[in-house]
């Protein structure tokens, strides 16, 4: 089984900053995408970010500018540093990552931007 545990999530201003994290645990053999989606009230879950094992990234036209996507292979653990945050911006962010062509979530982790 593959665990992922996510962290960083919270209440902040408009305008502010925060970094979430995941870290993969568990049957991992070698992880290739990983990324993070989220889902606001009433919306479809989109994507946020992505980073392939080499380092490419992409991102949401929404978040471009503002949210910086990275993984430290070596601690399975994938970062979305969200600056400039926007009351859009509003959602659960779930993590995700592809091992072996099957895609794993977390639970998601709660981000409010309010002033």
């Amino acid at each position: 089984q593959v665990q992922l545990v996510e962290s960083g999530g919270g209440l902040v201003q408009p305008g502010g900053s925060l970094r979430l994290s995941c870290a993969a645990s568990g049957s991992i053999f070698r992880l290739n995408t990983m990324g993070w989606y989220r889902q606001a009230p009433g919306k479809e879950r989109e994507l946020v970010a992505g980073i392939t094992r080499g380092g490419s990234t992409n991102y949401a036209d929404s978040v471009k500018g503002r949210f910086t996507i990275s993984r430290d292979n070596a601690k399975n653990t994938v970062y979305l540093q969200m600056n400039s945050l926007k009351p859009e911006d509003t959602a659960v962010y779930y993590c995700n990552v592809n091992i072996a062509a099957i895609n794993h979530w977390g639970k998601g982790t709660l981000v409010t931007v309010s002033s």
